[in-house]
């Protein structure tokens, strides 16, 4: 799997580093984010979504972005969509 950089948090120091990167083989925007505290986690689990067993399954996790890297994200959603469109 090759990975495409899309960015870093800029505010970010040496212990942390939410990044963004799509894996254009997959079509899949890959988020390195901070873990939820327990209350947080704990609320994302017990969301009710149409069509979707409550809870947050074994292989999935809640992860949590600054919003400060939505520039990121939305590069890292075009670059995905390019991938798909060619």
């Amino acid at each position: 799997m090759a990975l495409q950089f899309i960015g870093i948090d800029p505010n970010t120091g040496d212990d942390e580093s939410p990044t963004v990167w799509v894996d254009h083989q997959k079509q899949e925007i890959v988020l390195q984010g901070w873990k939820p505290d327990s209350e947080l986690e704990a609320e994302c689990a017990a969301f009710e979504a149409p069509g979707h067993a409550v809870g947050i399954p074994d292989h999935e996790a809640v992860i949590r972005i600054p919003a400060r890297m939505a520039p990121m994200i939305r590069e890292a959603c075009d670059a995905v969509e390019r991938t798909t469109v060619q």
